[in-house]
């Protein structure tokens, strides 16, 4: 049995308990038909316990599950046994900022918006350094160090020679003026996001004061696509820390959301020339 769970084993166990209670079976007359324990049952949906590939298909045809795009995520998704990078963090930060880093390495592409910050994903070194500076719980020095170093590694999805993960980030204007840093930092930043624009798989786009309230406002919201929708998540980075949405009304509303925010959105030829404008009044 697993100590505590990763986010990526949860989220199996999740979408296993969803297939059974669509197929309208108990945890006890799932059990029955898969010739185990009732307690394995609970065990594998709540991520204690992994599960084979076969075991899974075994799963999938006792719960005659119609989706076989889903059963083949989810089987691709079981046997992960290799620890990620971000292992070497688990006694040093909070074990949700593993699991975002998890989140991201598997993800089929990634969007964010924000408002008042660089995404994180697009920050420099220096800036995050500043952002974690002026974090409400004051940071002791290795705490700070721990956490710029996980950031930057987190980047890395972005710079794979081979299949570097699709990215789109909307940026408020609030955002590129705001001089994190002072000045020279700003510029540095500024200057970063224009190189990672050039990117073929990076999109760049620009919400301006000029576009009033737009929905969405005021929140940082981050996408992360699955192999298949059904396994799409949402996180939220709250005050009290990230919050991870996967249900399905929950994914609806925010890809709605996305989709809402990117209408009112610069292109990305004019949001860097609005980059180039604000480095100049710098």
């Amino acid at each position: 049995m697993r100590g505590t769970p990763t986010g990526r084993q949860l989220r199996l166990g999740t979408e296993l308990r969803k297939m059974r209670e669509r197929a309208g079976l108990s945890s006890t007359q799932a059990a029955q038909l898969l010739g185990i324990k009732q307690n394995q049952v609970s065990n594998i949906e709540a991520g204690r316990h992994g599960v084979s590939s076969e075991r899974l298909r075994t799963i999938a045809c006792h719960y005659d599950c119609p989706d076989k795009e889903l059963v083949v995520a989810l089987t691709a998704m079981s046997p992960d046994r290799k620890r990620g990078w971000w292992e070497e963090y688990r006694e040093l930060l909070p074990g949700p900022l593993l699991d975002l880093a998890e989140l991201e390495h598997h993800a089929r592409s990634l969007r964010d918006s924000t408002t008042a910050r660089i995404p994180g994903l697009l920050q420099t070194r220096e800036y995050a350094l500043e952002i974690f500076r002026q974090a409400v719980t004051e940071l002791s020095p290795p705490d700070i160090e721990h956490r710029l170093s996980f950031r930057i590694k987190r980047q890395a999805i972005l710079y794979r020679a081979d299949n570097p993960t699709p990215y789109e980030a909307i940026v408020h204007e609030a955002a590129l003026r705001m001089k994190v840093g002072g000045a020279t930092v700003a510029r540095q930043q500024l200057q970063h996001l224009l190189d990672m624009s050039e990117r073929d798989h990076i999109t760049l786009r620009a919400i301006t004061f000029d576009a009033g309230a737009y929905p969405g406002s005021g929140q940082s919201i981050h996408y992360a696509y699955g192999p298949v929708p059904q396994l799409d998540t949402v996180y939220l980075d709250q005050a009290h820390g990230l919050a991870f949405l996967d249900a399905e009304a929950q994914l609806h509303k925010y890809r709605t959301l996305f989709d809402r925010i990117g209408t009112v959105a610069l292109a990305p030829e004019k949001t860097r020339d609005l980059i180039h404008n604000v480095m100049r009044e710098l």
